[in-house]
């Protein structure tokens, strides 16, 4: 592995095979997949796991595997890839994270989000890096506006991915401007 961001606690990097079993652990707690459509298969994560690694051998830069430096406890994900077509985030960057539940309420999740706007704007000069949630995920979208992100209403939408009576469905778009 070759692409490594760290910070004082953690380390961003791509994926592994080692990542898969604590990744679906992840994705099967029901706290982490609260405003999430729902489990992950053990085949969905290797879906998920090879697209990000698709999309850093593509672009350079993808939602990196994001372990604890101390220990090299996987933690989840955080970083930046394309935003997904059909929604406004597509032709530009987004920032993402999901951390598994034991990682919450320790600061990792603006550690690594916080490096990782570092070095969209550093690395690769991004105009611009958005973010979505759904409204009722208070965790997320406040930790976008402690990020310094402002929220872009005239950019809010109704997921495609999700059908029209999912209550997921409608998503908020934050956005940071490089400075």
């Amino acid at each position: 592995m070759s692409f490594r961001i760290e910070t004082p606690r953690l380390v961003m990097r791509e994926w592994c095979d080692a990542d898969a079993a604590p990744f679906h652990a992840m994705c099967n707690d029901p706290r982490v997949m609260e405003f999430l459509p729902g489990a992950l298969t053990r085949d969905d994560v290797a879906v998920v796991i090879a697209r990000m690694n698709g999309f850093q051998r593509e672009h350079g830069y993808c939602f990196w595997a994001l372990e604890r430096l101390e220990d090299g406890a996987f933690l989840g994900f955080c970083g930046i890839k394309p935003g997904p077509e059909g929604t406004p985030l597509h032709g530009h960057a987004e920032i993402g994270w999901r951390l598994a539940h034991h990682a919450w309420g320790k600061g990792y999740a603006r550690e690594a989000a916080q490096a990782s706007l570092d070095w969209g704007f550093g690395a690769l000069d991004f105009p611009e890096i958005r973010a979505m949630t759904v409204p009722g995920n208070v965790r997320s979208w406040g930790l976008m506006e402690r990020l310094g992100m402002e929220r872009a209403a005239d950019l809010d939408f109704e997921h495609p991915a999700l059908g029209e009576d999912d209550p997921l469905r409608p998503h908020i778009v934050y956005r940071k401007l490089a400075q």
